[in-house]
């Protein structure tokens, strides 16, 4: 039990170790943990015969804190939902929205993905003047409209599935993409990161102190097992 308990604290450290090195992206959604108790076959006939294990892992997918940064072709949702980009292979949805304008006029994300509009084409601007984003995400540029930003939310975080570089991608392609409701678009901010550093450190210690628990438990059963041997060996005939 000591062993599954040191195994599962270990993934805990995995999961918060990419916790803390995501605290400054912008947007990124930490990773948390499940508890559970694995049960062998003979658990009712013996009530030791359990061992505590990480059930699952889930996305936080709450709010990060908005910041200002006025820069025009920064964006962030206050709310639910994901904006939506190209990806190579199909699209992708992430709450980073450090966009930017590529050579062609196409808005595209930090990574260089297009960043995909309601009518699910890449949003192009025309030319070099200001534009100006609206709550619901319409682009306008020189007071004409431009496109409006493709915002998409699941029905659950089980809907969605980390792809990497901050993006996710649909769990279910065949899976219904909803549109957020109460949802607004803030030109001028982003989302920052809701792994909190001071949230993080101390787990950190929690987690590591838990450890150093269940090692010594570890080691102390250990040796209570050589002590046996030694005394059973004692034992005349």
């Amino acid at each position: 039990m000591a062993a599954s308990g040191m195994r599962s604290r270990m993934e805990s450290l995995d999961l918060l170790a990419n916790n803390i090195a995501n605290a400054s992206t912008g947007g990124y959604k930490a990773d948390r943990e499940f508890y559970s108790l694995y049960a062998a076959a003979d658990a009712e006939a013996d009530s030791g015969a359990t061992m505590p294990v990480i059930q699952r892992q889930y996305t936080d997918l709450s709010q990060g804190m908005l910041q200002a940064t006025g820069n025009s072709l920064d964006v962030a949702l206050s709310g639910a939902g994901f904006f939506a980009v190209q990806g190579p292979g199909g699209p992708l949805y992430t709450r980073n929205g450090n966009f930017r304008m590529a050579s062609d006029g196409k808005l595209i994300s930090a990574e260089g993905y297009p960043v995909r509009g309601t009518d699910g084409v890449a949003i192009t601007l025309p030319g070099t003047q200001p534009i100006e984003i609206s709550s619901d995400g319409t682009v306008m540029q020189g007071g004409k409209t431009i496109g409006q930003l493709q915002i998409a939310d699941f029905t659950s975080g089980a809907g969605l599935a980390k792809q990497g570089d901050n993006y996710f991608r649909a769990a279910d392609p065949a899976g219904q993409v909803a549109i957020p409701n109460g949802t607004s678009v803030e030109q001028g901010k982003l989302e920052a990161s809701n792994s909190g550093t001071a949230e993080s450190a101390v787990r950190l210690i929690s987690i590591m102190r838990q450890f150093e628990m269940l090692q010594k438990a570890a080691a102390l059963g250990t040796d209570m097992d050589k002590q046996a041997i030694e005394q059973v060996a004692r034992v005349s005939p």
